[in-house]
């Protein structure tokens, strides 16, 4: 018996095997510039913050320290020097605190920290007004009894750091309180919002006011105790009562005179 014949594919002018059906090829879309851009976007965030974003966080830090007091000129070779990169990251940073405020920028005199104003001020704190207690409420019913014992090792932190004059250590155990909350509140895009808020409110003018300490402390404790018995009504009212006695003391101090609490509707 001969041996079998091998058949040849043969491709006809279109690219298709005689015989077969065929295939249609998804064609890939086109990337529109929106496209283009969230994807550079997600690279970015997967690889950590950028030199721009450290260099931004860190100023941050240190005007709400008071490390870098109002008013003082930024030097953008020095602060090339102190990050050990160019030139550009440290003016990508400067445009960015700019933009938020917290820097301002003077022509033919360069950028310097800006002074605290009392309407940027009164904004920032409405807007905390109506959003804080709101995220305090709803992380009352998601703390563990390890979240409750981390708040009120914080709190003794607190005041032991105002008593010692560390107000680093005061500045960061505040932050980590209020945060602690603000990140059981079950919506990461509120926390993210509430933290843009804190980085416009002038930390460093409100740690000087020695008079808040007590005070302080005891509304710390005051939310601690209505977190502990899971009251989240309670706890946004105590959430609510400390923001506005810390506005209203920080207000006296920039102004000079006592301020109504503007988050009273019948007060402009």
């Amino acid at each position: 018996m001969p041996p079998q014949s091998r058949r040849t594919k043969t491709a006809t002018t279109d690219g298709v095997v005689p015989g077969r059906v065929a295939r249609s090829v998804p064609k890939t879309p086109a990337r529109t510039p929106a496209k283009t851009a969230a994807r550079t976007a997600a690279k970015s965030t997967a690889k950590g913050p950028t030199k721009r974003d450290r260099i931004a966080t860190e100023l941050r830090r240190m005007i709400s320290e008071g490390e870098l007091p109002r008013g003082s000129r930024i030097q953008q070779d020095v602060l090339a020097a102190m990050f050990d990169t160019s030139i550009t990251p440290v003016r990508e940073a400067l445009r960015l605190l700019e933009a938020e405020g917290v820097l301002v920028g003077e022509p033919h005199k360069g950028v310097r920290v800006a002074d605290a104003d009392y309407e940027q001020v009164k904004t920032v704190y409405l807007l905390r007004m109506l959003v804080e207690p709101y995220a305090m409420q709803r992380a009352a019913r998601r703390l563990s009894p390890l979240d409750i014992d981390l708040a009120e090792r914080l709190v003794t932190d607190m005041e032991q750091a105002a008593e010692e004059g560390d107000r680093a250590r005061l500045n960061a155990s505040n932050y980590q309180f209020h945060f602690l909350f603000y990140a059981k509140c079950g919506n990461d895009g509120l926390a993210a919002e509430i933290d843009q808020l804190w980085q416009k409110f002038p930390w460093d003018v409100l740690q000087v006011l020695h008079d808040r300490a007590d005070e302080t402390s005891n509304e710390h404790r005051s939310m601690l105790a209505a977190a502990r018995l899971g009251d989240g009504d309670a706890l946004a009212k105590a959430t609510q009562w400390h923001l506005s006695r810390s506005f209203l003391a920080l207000g006296k101090h920039l102004t000079g005179r006592p301020v109504a609490d503007p988050f009273d509707v019948d007060n402009d």
